[in-house]
């Protein structure tokens, strides 16, 4: 059975390809859960994450944009700008704890993103946290 950090690690994926120009990733997003092994619970958690992220992308960019120093939103990889759009949408439109959205990030983003992205992503995510409270 998937794990919460294993279906985020899926949500991360599917947004990643969207930001490569996947746009009927959507569509396609139950068959590449499957494919990933995620199913029942995690995958209506994953699909759940998916969906919400995707109908507030505007609020998730906006507030990642706002928090971004000396970066460009779009010079930031597409895994970075992924793993920072689940994490904002989490701590901006669920109930969960900050700290606990930004560890399971910082988590994805050692299996994907490069060897400094760990802390960009903590930082910029700990500023929308700390903004939104």
């Amino acid at each position: 059975m998937a794990t919460r950090q294993q279906a985020r690690m899926a949500v991360v994926s599917l947004l990643y390809a969207y930001d490569l120009g996947n746009g009927n990733t959507s569509e396609h997003s139950e068959e590449i859960l499957e494919e990933k092994k995620i199913r029942n619970k995690q995958k209506d958690f994953a699909l759940t994450l998916y969906d919400g992220v995707m109908k507030n992308l505007e609020a998730c960019d906006k507030a990642i944009v706002a928090h971004l120093k000396d970066w460009d939103f779009e010079r930031l990889g597409s895994i970075e700008r992924a793993t920072l759009r689940l994490a904002a949408y989490e701590i901006l439109f669920t109930e969960l704890d900050s700290a606990v959205i930004i560890n399971e990030a910082v988590e994805i983003t050692k299996s994907f993103g490069t060897e400094q992205s760990p802390k960009f992503i903590n930082g910029v995510l700990d500023a929308i946290s700390k903004d939104k409270q």
